[in-house]
């Protein structure tokens, strides 16, 4: 069968490493890599599956959501980590590495030569993902719904902890003082928002959101801490924003911006900044340069996103006249925020089953498991880029930001859970009833 001899060959180049057993349609058992690691077991279920499992990008995750694809040994996570250890390394004969980069320049096209993301399809790209039952949500993110990479501090540091760290770690940065007014594009369900208003005195926060969802959710929490008359949530986008702030920070809201859209982005920010002004970006990137946004994650989860490099970022901030001011990677902290995510998403799984169903949650787990392996292996990583429109703006040093996530965590530790109590169940917002992304 000549797609069982492709597959076969495909799979000899790549997996040198690790120990992947596949059990083919026929019933035959192949072995793959040189015997290190876990074993991994996967059965192909089917002919069709086969053919289709040929164009990884898109049928990988097909499969593995409509059960062409079952793993028998070891889980979804550490087969897919497995294959993306193994590209990472992968050294392809000239042809296949020309084809991928026809593919990738192809798939970049509709980025550059389409409208991207308009603010209606902004919005519509939004929902699809975020407006999903905030119930969901409630299964595996932290008690702040921090949807973003966890800053792990330390050794023992879980999940909560982990994201208070990471909100500190941003506000370090900020160079916060009273009285100033601060922008959150992106604000999510609120939580950065609220920490900020709650450790700073006199500010006033903005959030922005496009989803319906966050905003009904963050608002209640503004009232029930007795924060509304400081921080106020809006279902905004950022290219309707017309007044000036202080400080400027955005968290996962970037990858969904689009390429075309980042000079109009860059632009705003300067335009919106005071002259003293500092912003923050917090994204995903990409670690071995300017790609394509996978089919799969495309069709089934994130529509509009993608993630950018660093280098298709820094030179459009130039552009613009900001100043980079300062530049963090964070490596392996999504691998370890995603491994959580999915490991309390997995042991809830049949609560997600009752909200949506079986299917949604394999195609839950597959994107979780896949987006940890990619960070696991090195492929992405994230960046916090700082910026200026005056150098003078900050101190000479970056002590500054040290010695305020110290101060900082004297005062959040203790004061984590009436920061960031849960929502009343009346006040929570959420479609109800079954149905898949």
């Amino acid at each position: 069968m000549l797609a069982a001899t492709i597959m076969d060959a495909m799979l000899r180049h790549l997996v040198r490493r690790g120990k992947l057993f596949v059990i083919y349609p026929d019933g035959g058992l192949r072995s793959y890599g040189d015997g290190s690691g876990e074993e991994v077991r996967v059965r192909i279920t089917s002919r069709k599956w086969l053919r289709r499992l040929l164009d990884a990008d898109l049928g990988l995750g097909e499969a593995y959501m409509d059960g062409g694809l079952i793993v028998e040994e070891g889980d979804i996570a550490s087969f897919l980590t497995l294959l993306m250890n193994n590209v990472r390394h992968a050294d392809w004969p000239a042809p296949v590495r020309w084809m991928d980069a026809l593919r990738r320049t192809a798939a970049r096209l509709p980025l550059r030569l389409v409208g991207g993301n308009t603010r209606r399809r902004a919005r519509r790209n939004v929902a699809h993902h975020y407006d999903l039952d905030g119930r969901l949500y409630e299964l595996f993110l932290d008690s702040d719904r921090q949807y973003s990479c966890a800053y792990f501090d330390g050794p023992d540091c879980d999940l909560e902890r982990a994201q208070l760290a990471k909100k500190r770690h941003l506000a370090a940065k900020l160079l916060i003082r009273p009285g100033m007014r601060i922008l959150d594009i992106g604000c999510g369900w609120g939580g950065l928002a609220l920490y900020l208003a709650q450790m700073y005195k006199d500010v006033k926060v903005v959030g922005i959101t496009l989803s319906t969802e966050q905003l009904q959710y963050a608002r209640a929490r503004a009232e029930r801490l007795g924060l509304a008359n400081r921080v106020e949530f809006r279902l905004q986008d950022y290219r309707d924003i017309a007044e000036r702030f202080d400080r400027i920070v955005s968290v996962g809201m970037f990858e969904h911006v689009g390429v075309p859209h980042y000079p109009a982005f860059f632009q705003k920010v300067r335009d919106l900044l005071t002259d003293d002004g500092v912003a923050l970006l917090h994204s995903i990137n990409r670690a071995d340069g300017p790609g394509s946004t996978s089919r799969w994650i495309q069709r089934y989860i994130f529509p509009g996103g993608y993630i950018p490099a660093m280098s298709e970022v820094i030179p459009v901030i130039e552009r613009t006249g900001l100043i980079v001011s300062d530049v963090e990677i964070l490596r392996l902290h999504y691998a370890e925020t995603l491994q959580r995510w999915r490991q309390r998403f997995m042991a809830r799984s049949l609560r997600a089953a009752e909200l949506y169903d079986d299917r949604f949650v394999r195609m839950w787990e597959f994107y979780l498991a896949a987006s940890e392996a990619m960070f696991r292996s090195g492929l992405m990583n994230n960046f916090q880029i700082q910026m200026v429109k005056d150098q003078e703006t900050l101190p000479l040093t970056r002590d500054y930001m040290f010695e305020e996530e110290q101060r900082l965590k004297s005062i959040d530790t203790h004061r984590h859970l009436r920061l960031i109590g849960p929502v009343a169940e009346s006040e929570r917002s959420g479609s109800k009833g079954k149905g898949g992304a």
